[in-house]
């Protein structure tokens, strides 16, 4: 199943004819009164709508996937977790490109050490966005770059979670852009700014992706291949994701971990166009403009 949200709040089913509405859905969620529950809640009963979200979009019409702007089939995760330089390729770029200051070129780690080493990095819930939104680059006379990932959305709360069991707690995937401005701030500080975590364009749940360890995926700017590769080159794998990201936080119904990038990391500037592909998920299309000064979220 793939699930979706968009225009204001809308939630569809996506299928092969279009875009079904099934928002009355959330007529199904319960009262929330203060404090709120941690995690997003419609992913958090995703499982058990299920059969219900199917009946739904057989009644409903189709709607043409070109006539609704689609956002972030999370709208509310405790957190976006990033996994550093899990790509080979992409580590040996950074470290060649000596215009990037925060690189580090020292450490003799190699594979899954140097990625344990570093730890992972948190980005703030607030630079969600989905593919129709865009990307408003701030900073346009530093470096803004495009890093194109796997997004895997937790589906229920656990903490230490063993490897074995890591899949069961996955919710499903959707493709995501942790776009970065190049400078020498804390890492987490230069990734959380507002629209620069990108997933979408909707959800597909982890029974649709048996293996989420052999995905194509493609990145073009501007019709230019500029990130190509597949999620078997993965330096640490998506169970050990979870398995250690969960040793130090709990994680929670839409959480969201962006698997690491590839080689070809690059400049975007508004007025560009992205084009992202993944097996599997589908495609979605990114447009990059400029952030409006004063603008509260862009």
């Amino acid at each position: 199943m793939k699930i979706c949200r968009f225009d204001h709040n809308r939630i569809g089913i996506v299928r092969d004819d279009g875009v079904h509405d099934v928002s009355i859905i959330l007529e199904k969620l319960p009262l929330l009164r203060y404090s709120f529950p941690v995690g997003d809640p419609v992913i958090a009963h995703l499982t058990n709508w299920r059969a219900e979200l199917e009946r739904l979009a057989d009644a409903a019409p189709a709607i043409d996937p070109l006539q609704v702007r689609f956002r972030s089939p999370v709208a509310h995760p405790s957190k976006i977790i990033g996994v550093p330089t899990n790509y080979m390729a992409h580590r040996a770029e950074m470290r060649a490109d000596t215009s990037i200051p925060s690189v580090s070129r020292s450490s003799e780690a190699a594979g899954v050490e140097l990625v344990l080493q570093q730890g992972f990095f948190l980005k703030s819930n607030s630079s969600l966005v989905g593919p129709s939104e865009g990307v408003a680059v701030r900073f346009p006379d530093r470096r803004n770059d495009h890093e194109a990932e796997l997004g895997v959305v937790i589906g229920r709360t656990g903490s230490d979670i063993p490897e074995s069991e890591a899949y069961d707690y996955i919710a499903g995937y959707a493709m995501a852009l942790d776009m970065v401005v190049r400078g020498r701030e804390d890492r987490s500080f230069r990734k959380s700014i507002d629209t620069y975590s990108v997933l979408g364009p909707w959800l597909v749940t982890a029974d649709e992706v048996p293996d989420p360890q052999n995905l194509n995926f493609t990145l073009r700017v501007n019709g230019e291949v500029r990130q190509q590769s597949n999620t078997s080159d993965m330096v640490m794998y998506i169970r050990q994701q979870i398995a250690f990201a969960s040793k130090f936080y709990t994680l929670h119904p839409g959480d969201i971990i962006m698997t690491g990038t590839c080689q070809g990391v690059g400049r975007v500037a508004p007025g560009d166009v992205m084009d992202f592909e993944m097996d599997r998920i589908g495609k979605m299309q990114i447009p990059v403009r400029a952030h409006i000064l004063g603008s509260a979220t862009d």
